[in-house]
């Protein structure tokens, strides 16, 4: 299922002078029309492209229709090719027009992906920024967004492949401890003394408090789990000593 699209142009813009334009613009034409499931994203971002280039729209309208076709897949082969066949129809000025905008948009340097970037696909929630607070509490690299701040905080945690938190307890005098929802990769949770369980997207875990333990990305694997504070009195959390390569490593 690809992502909702969301515009807010309309009531940034025309909000005040315009209420029912900006609502059109917004609700209906991007968030109805853009989200009908009868054409997909990318044949909707070539139309619009093609119907733009057709009455002679070459302004910024154009040059955002076209930075999402390429946004949404259309490769600068494939622009080439509409932009070409399009101009058979609609006239040659039209479509030295369009290339020039075309040609800058597609001629942009893209990065190379990495793997924290492909991860990220994979998964609803943002990974969100390197746990830097936390870091002397975790072997390797840990990631940190906020999900809810209000009534019961949430956050998305985001371990690396071989990443782990230290040993640690939730300490309260009445109510408290942690659940975890995995949302991505794979990881493990481990209770002091007892088995490590896998975690897989949907696995849950209830952390009682004044529980000694450890969670975090198996070796080979991204792992991202929402941690979810039990309300509790007189909460806190106690770090201890790291995870050894002896337990970690023979994780499967």
């Amino acid at each position: 299922m690809s992502k909702k699209i969301v515009q807010t142009a309309g009531r940034d813009q025309l909000g005040e002078f315009a209420p029912m334009f900006a609502h059109l613009n917004d609700d209906v034409l991007f968030g109805e029309v853009w989200n009908e499931d009868a054409i997909d994203v990318k044949t909707k971002c070539i139309i619009t492209v093609v119907s733009l280039m057709a009455s002679g729209i070459t302004d910024s309208s154009l040059g955002y229709h076209l930075q999402n076709a390429k946004a949404h897949g259309v490769t600068k082969e494939e622009i080439a090719a509409i932009i070409t066949h399009a101009t058979m129809y609609v006239g040659w000025p039209k479509g030295w027009a369009v290339f020039r905008l075309a040609k800058e948009i597609w001629n942009e340097e893209i990065p190379a992906e990495t793997e924290k970037d492909k991860y990220q696909n994979t998964i609803f929630f943002h990974i969100g920024a390197p746990n830097d607070a936390y870091a002397k509490f975790f072997v390797g690299q840990s990631y940190l967004a906020p999900v809810s701040a209000e009534q019961v905080p949430i956050y998305n945690v985001t371990f690396e492949p071989g990443c782990r938190n230290n040993w640690h307890i939730h300490h309260a005098k009445s109510g408290g401890g942690q659940m975890l929802i995995c949302v991505g990769g794979r990881g493990y949770y481990q209770g002091w003394g007892k088995e490590a369980v896998l975690m897989t997207p949907g696995s849950v875990v209830n952390i009682p408090p004044e529980v000694k333990h450890w969670h975090g990305a198996a070796p080979d694997s991204w792992f991202s789990h929402l941690a979810i504070e039990v309300p509790g009195e007189e909460t806190g959390n106690e770090w201890l000593e790291a995870v050894g390569d002896d337990t970690y490593l023979k994780l499967k």
